[in-house]
């Protein structure tokens, strides 16, 4: 994922015009490959103490509010999210504000807020303390917020680590270069990635700028330009790919699974109209030839909704649902041989995490336990629309194109992947964001990007045996698919894909 801060002068006190002036960066975000963009502190209002003190109310919103409009249409349009900041309305009448950073997600709503913890000085007379982390994940990756004085308090960093959170994000109004220069600092001791919006202005305080990205390393790898003054917007942008949680993180294999017995459904019987023709046959088929063409029920539930959700003209085709736990370790261990032929230098530990970006770990696989699927789009007519790689196209093959995210990918492809993220995300499932054809719902690494208690699905034979040893759960029924079908459009002939 391409991460973005936007730097720009705001109108003093006109919120309206600087939400439009940040759905403008927005757009540009999106149209340069960013997945997030953030901007400064207060750069609804600008950074004026005594502007917001004079009118605590009128300058104050909340994530609904609609001079608020045009960022969140902005973010839905683009499929962008975006971190905005400004006075967040408390709670309960004459209760102070805060320093609030809105989290819109690509699809427009709110993922989060943080309200700034530590204020600096003259902020107290002014605004409320917030008490709550700001954490958020989106695409695989764990975001940790913060708010210009917030950084003072290495505690914040560090917590945020241990948070298992990889990217942090300050939106800042910094007067001097020094104090944006400490996050080298920041980055390096607690291995973040780190990105500060910082406020630009000719106001008292004036802002310096300088909104900058630095790797966990403490490198600088984007640096914008100083401040006060200027009547122009600038935007630095990072990759921040590394810090995707991987299937192999240890994080996803401690989730918890609750079996919620759920079947799994032959997807050419009760959904025909989302396969190509060359996947109707065999129906009948058995496990052997046709286990690739089963879900549980309510993922194929859930991608009949998406269906519904798609503009007219496009069709979602599915490729691949479930797999046989046995060959599903077939292909992890190939893929590892792969990797370990052409990279004799890594230890057993650099191949299970380099593999696991194309294949999953057998223990967790999604696709094992029924709730992953593969799938593309085509036109209602079965035609090919341009996703940017093949569906089953590795890092190494596809030069890193295969993630979601990818920056170097056509405007075609990149909106035409927005449209299918867009349909199955509002339909419940999650993204694996190394593989933008790979979606699921209900197995560990869902739990894990939805924070989850625990996941409904583990791995297990087509039969209906578990694999391992997972404690069935009364985690509520799910309604029978039964003979649910969809459009009969003709589509190309497809095949379970071999990783």
């Amino acid at each position: 994922m391409i991460i973005a801060a936007a730097q720009f002068p705001s109108v003093p006190g006109n919120i309206t015009a600087n939400a439009t002036r940040m759905a403008g960066l927005i757009a540009e975000a999106a149209e340069r490959g960013a997945g997030l963009v953030v901007f400064s502190e207060l750069a609804l209002t600008h950074y004026d103490l005594r502007l917001i003190a004079a009118d605590p109310v009128g300058l104050a919103v909340l994530p609904d509010d609609p001079r608020l409009a045009p960022v969140r249409e902005a973010c839905r349009a683009a499929g962008v999210a975006a971190v905005v900041n400004g006075p967040g309305r408390g709670a309960g009448d004459g209760a102070k504000p805060t320093l609030a950073s809105f989290v819109f997600g690509p699809d427009g709503t709110l993922l989060t807020r943080y309200d700034k913890r530590h204020l600096y000085e003259t902020e107290n007379a002014v605004f409320a303390p917030g008490s709550a982390h700001g954490r958020f994940t989106l695409g695989g990756i764990r975001f940790a917020l913060a708010t210009c004085f917030d950084n003072s308090f290495p505690e914040v960093p560090e917590r945020a680590a241990a948070d298992g959170c990889r990217v942090y994000l300050s939106s800042a109004f910094h007067g001097e270069a020094e104090r944006v220069a400490r996050y080298a600092e920041l980055a390096r001791e607690h291995g973040l990635h780190v990105l500060l919006a910082n406020g630009i202005g000719s106001n008292e305080p004036g802002g310096v700028g300088l909104s900058g990205c630095w790797l966990p390393s403490g490198e600088q790898v984007a640096a914008a330009s100083a401040g006060p003054g200027g009547d122009g917007a600038e935007m630095v942008l990072s990759d921040v790919r590394d810090a995707i949680t991987l299937m192999a993180d240890p994080a996803v294999a401690a989730v918890p699974v609750r079996e919620c017995g759920e079947p799994l459904v032959d997807v050419r019987a009760a959904a025909p109209g989302l396969l190509g023709d060359g996947l109707k046959a065999g129906v009948d088929g058995g496990a052997e030839g046709g286990a690739f063409a089963h879900l549980r029920e309510g993922v194929l539930r859930r991608l009949l909704a998406a269906q519904e959700a798609l503009p007219d003209g496009l069709r979602l085709q599915f490729v691949e649902g479930y797999r046989p736990p046995a060959l599903q370790r077939h292909y992890f261990t190939r893929y590892g041989d792969e990797l370990r032929a052409a990279h004799p230098d890594w230890d057993d530990a650099q191949i299970h995490r380099a593999a696991s970006r194309y294949v999953s770990p057998p223990e967790i696989a999604p696709h094992s336990a029924g709730g992953a699927v593969d799938l593309t789009l085509v036109t209602a007519d079965g035609g090919d629309v341009d996703m940017g790689t093949l569906i089953d196209a590795s890092p190494e093959e596809s030069g890193g194109a295969c993630y979601t995210s990818a920056p170097e990918l056509t405007p075609t492809a990149r909106a035409n992947r927005r449209i299918l993220s867009a349909a199955l995300r509002g339909a419940g499932l999650v993204n694996y964001p190394t593989e933008w054809w790979h979606w699921s719902y209900g197995d560990r690494y869902w739990a894990l990007a939805t924070g989850a208690e625990h996941a409904l699905y583990g791995p297990r034979e087509l039969g209906g045996e578990p694999v391992g040893d997972h404690t069935a759960g009364s985690v509520g029924s799910v309604g029978a698919v039964g003979a649910v079908r969809v459009g009969e459009a003709a589509g190309p002939d497809g095949a379970g894909v071999e990783r």
